[in-house]
């Protein structure tokens, strides 16, 4: 999705806004803190990962689902935040390769696939979903991707990896309609960034033109800053703004 020169990172947001990005290390989630950081109506950026930050901010490792409350615990002093995102993924687990057989599978894999894709950023919306504001407008989107997609899947293999990228979607749909209860402008959408040179596409993409991480980031908070207020929450959408179906 492209945005005119010039014009606001997220013109749909208040002036001030705070952002959070979890998995700030990897190459989108890094590239996403670059960007809010040149925003001048960004009130600031905090960036989360396995690691603590450097101001201050906690560790986040879903691996260990009690860094994640406390986590939530040691930023609620710092909310509302207006924009959140969940920059994580992970393709190969264990250095494994995706599954391309049946014969590939294995329960240890595919367990840490759900880990990762799925339960952790589940955990995440658990706990941060109440750092939202109220009754302003708000941005939360989890990087997906297209093979999650049920209904677009003409190709199959790759079975730990599209089948947790499916569960989280269906994790962040039911979470939308909740968090709508109690902060109806508040919008969860599920983004697949396309393909971007990163070290997790590089074994699989090859020579394939690639976005860069800054491009990616662009694209992404462009989609975000375009969804209505109404009707856009629980929904799954392609880098360029296109929906995806389930």
């Amino acid at each position: 999705m492209s945005r005119p020169e010039g014009a606001p990172l997220l013109a749909s947001l208040p002036a001030g806004y705070r952002a959070l990005v979890v998995g700030a290390r990897g190459a989108i989630g890094s590239a996403l803190v670059d960007t809010l950081r040149t925003d001048q109506r960004c009130g600031g950026v905090l960036a989360l990962s396995r690691e603590p930050g450097r101001q201050g901010e906690p560790a986040i490792d879903f691996n260990d689902p009690a860094s994640i409350a406390a986590a939530a615990l040691q930023l609620r002093p710092q909310a509302p935040f207006h924009l959140v995102v969940c920059a994580t993924g992970a393709l190969h687990v264990a250095g494994r390769a995706p599954e391309k057989r049946l014969a590939d599978l294995d329960a240890a894999t595919l367990a840490q696939a759900f880990s990762i894709n799925a339960i952790g950023p589940a955990l995440l919306i658990q706990q941060l979903h109440e750092l939202l504001p109220l009754r302003e407008r708000a941005l939360l989107g989890v990087l997906s991707a297209r093979v999650g997609s049920i209904g677009d899947n003409r190709k199959g293999g790759w079975y730990s990896y599209r089948a947790s990228k499916a569960a989280l979607n269906m994790l962040l749909r039911t979470a939308a309609i909740e968090v709508a209860r109690r902060r109806p402008l508040a919008v969860l959408v599920a983004l697949h960034p396309g393909t971007v040179a990163s070290p997790l596409s590089a074994p699989i993409i090859g020579d394939a033109d690639a976005a860069t991480p800054a491009q990616a980031a662009r694209n992404l908070l462009a989609v975000l800053d375009a969804l209505p207020a109404e009707g856009a929450s629980g929904t799954f959408h392609a880098w360029d703004g296109s929906p995806i179906p389930w």
